[in-house]
């Protein structure tokens, strides 16, 4: 059986959050979602679910959520079928309220490629390709 991989990420509107993930090529899954989450499917093993920040505490009580427009606490890399895949994420991320911007590294693109996306919250994405050997 393939491992899959659920993030959770606190959100202050999950509504706004569901509509930005979705741009990106996201898709609701209902059957996980209600008034305070949304779970959204990029493919059959990886997962991004969307918790309003009341749900969220839930799952860290006597945590306080982190701001991550402010701090950083994880960064999340999953890889995509291209360099301009990548690049397309990044744009439509862009132009719909994200932060997107690119670390420059001495690894050649014809290599590797990769962006750090920013949600609406702050939440840190890594849409990344890497050529196979």
């Amino acid at each position: 059986m393939s491992t899959m991989v659920f993030v959770n990420f606190p959100v202050k509107d999950v509504k706004a959050s569901t509509v930005f993930y979705e741009t990106l090529g996201f898709t609701l899954n209902p059957d996980f979602s209600d008034e305070e989450t949304s779970c959204m499917v990029w493919d059959e093993h990886f997962f991004v679910m969307l918790l309003e920040h009341n749900r969220y505490q839930f799952f860290t009580p006597n945590r306080t959520i982190a701001d991550n427009t402010k701090t950083s606490s994880v960064l999340i890399a999953f890889s995509m079928t291209s360099a301009e895949a990548v690049k397309e994420f990044g744009k439509v991320a862009s132009e719909n309220g994200g932060n997107v911007y690119k670390i420059e590294t001495s690894i050649s693109e014809e290599f590797m490629f990769g962006l750090e996306v920013q949600d609406l919250d702050g939440n840190t994405l890594e849409p990344m390709w890497m050529a196979q050997p």
